[in-house]
């Protein structure tokens, strides 16, 4: 699907408002005090408050693009490939390593440093802002070409996040990976003040660990009957469990439509749209950071005494 994303150019500006999402329960009103939110994480089965929505369609028409994101649970996986036919054999495979502190310090700071390996694509490095504010970003940063500010639209919550994405040699990243060469390698000048600006005062890129790999799988397909661009992730985690997610991309004024076509789309064919919508990029960091300080622990208590 073409539209939605924004490689070299943002989007055609958009009408004041977007198109309205399909009419929804209204539930009680929030308490009391109760503020806009541009990072509102979804739970299993819910729906977006009254207030929420609000907030939702305060941000979207400042946004390029929105995804619509839901999580299948772990035990529909097979009945959704199948329902869907999917074919596992069209899929790209990625490696995907994240760079933080043993103890999340960028994380805990709204700052994700990314970089990825993708099979017959080459190789790219990111720097997220998360969450953010559309209106509220420099305007050097918010017009650069390789900026990107988008809403990610689960049930039950959503996210607004600013990405500063670089292309680089999928030989670079491994070779970071390994050891071999500096971090800074991957990552531009402006990547490197933005995480600068925003992360953790004094912590630099040297200060960084190896977060990874977590293994993905891809596959984007164009079902007839929807007429629109789907993409199933499945994300494979070192202890055996994983995610499957499917999403699909459009412009900040398609949300009304996509979003109520999409539903119908998956609910015609039975798919379970109740899983825990959970974080990918969550579950990683946390996996990988504990293993980070086993680890120290392990050569703490390995280590001679004085």
């Amino acid at each position: 699907m073409a539209h939605g994303t924004k490689d070299s150019k943002k989007p055609a500006k958009q009408p004041d408002r977007p198109a309205k999402l399909p009419a929804q329960p209204e539930p009680p009103a929030p308490p009391a005090g109760a503020g806009t939110s541009v990072a509102v994480r979804g739970k299993r089965g819910a729906q977006l408050t009254a207030e929420q929505l609000r907030s939702l369609l305060d941000i979207i028409p400042a946004s390029d693009s929105v995804e619509l994101k839901v999580t299948v649970p772990e035990s529909s996986h097979r009945s959704t490939v199948a329902a869907l036919q999917m074919d596992p054999l069209d899929a790209q495979i990625r490696q995907v390593f994240f760079f933080d502190t043993p103890d999340l310090a960028l994380d805990r700071a709204g700052v994700v440093v990314r970089s990825r390996r993708m099979q017959g694509k080459g190789g790219d490095a990111v720097v997220k802002l998360r969450p953010v504010v559309p209106q509220d970003l420099p305007a050097d940063l918010r017009h650069s070409p390789a900026f990107v500010v988008e809403v990610d639209a689960m049930p039950g919550g959503f996210v607004c996040s600013g990405t500063l994405k670089n292309r680089v040699n999928p030989d670079e990243v491994r070779a970071v990976a390994a050891g071999r060469s500096p971090l800074r390698k991957l990552f531009t000048k402006q990547q490197r003040a933005l995480m600068a600006e925003h992360g953790p005062e004094g912590l630099g890129l040297d200060d960084l660990r190896v977060l990874g790999p977590i293994f993905v799988l891809k596959l984007p397909f164009f079902p007839a009957a929807l007429k629109q661009r789907l993409v199933a992730e499945m994300w494979l985690y070192p202890d055996g469990s994983r995610i499957l997610e499917l999403s699909t991309k459009c412009l900040p004024s398609e949300i009304g439509s996509v979003l109520a076509d999409t539903q119908r789309f998956l609910d015609e064919r039975g798919i379970d749209r109740s899983g825990d919508q959970q974080a990918k990029t969550k579950r990683a960091l946390t996996f990988f950071a504990k293993e980070l300080k086993a680890a120290s622990a392990g050569q703490a208590e390995a280590a001679p005494g004085d």
